[in-house]
């Protein structure tokens, strides 16, 4: 069901805008291989000319810097959001794990742009908060570009008591 509702998604952000979709592999193991279930969506709509499927072989600092070049981000794993929102990209997150919930607290102060299993099989939903983020763009990056600098200033600071503990 939630297949169907990012199928529907897809569709609306190509037919209510002039945007470019990448899809954007993170994990690519047996059983657990998003390269193969994005795939079927880019077979679906590369007819289009605006779906581009990125390969299955690029490092991690590849990946990043093709999302970091990207206006939005819609991810289901917590390190691609996380190279999404470092690089002051507004982000929705699909499936939520407790990670990915307290991360847009630590940058939102709140639960922004975080959708649950039953909200990701909901087309109304998904394509409600897209609307969202693309109605507040210029506020998600604002505030990105405040707090992320924060947050790395932390993560130095977690180091130096690491290092003091060693």
């Amino acid at each position: 069901k939630s297949r169907a509702a990012v199928r529907e998604l897809i569709w609306h952000i190509l037919h209510t805008s002039d945007m470019t979709i990448a899809l954007t592999p993170h994990v690519m193991e047996n059983d657990n291989n998003d390269h193969e279930i994005l795939r079927q969506y880019y077979e679906e709509f590369k007819q289009t000319g605006r779906v581009i499927l990125l390969p299955d072989n690029l490092t991690a600092v590849q990946y990043k810097g093709y999302i970091a070049r990207m206006r939005f981000f819609i991810g289901a794993r917590t390190h691609a959001t996380i190279a999404a929102y470092s690089s002051c990209v507004p982000t929705m997150v699909l499936g939520y794990s407790v990670k990915s919930k307290g991360i847009a607290i630590d940058i939102f102060g709140r639960e922004r742009l975080v959708l649950g299993i039953a909200d990701i099989s909901d087309s109304s939903k998904l394509i409600g908060r897209f609307d969202e983020m693309l109605m507040d763009e210029a506020e998600l990056v604002q505030t990105l570009r405040k707090s992320i600098p924060n947050i790395k200033r932390m993560s130095y600071k977690a180091v130096d008591y690491l290092k003091q503990l060693g």
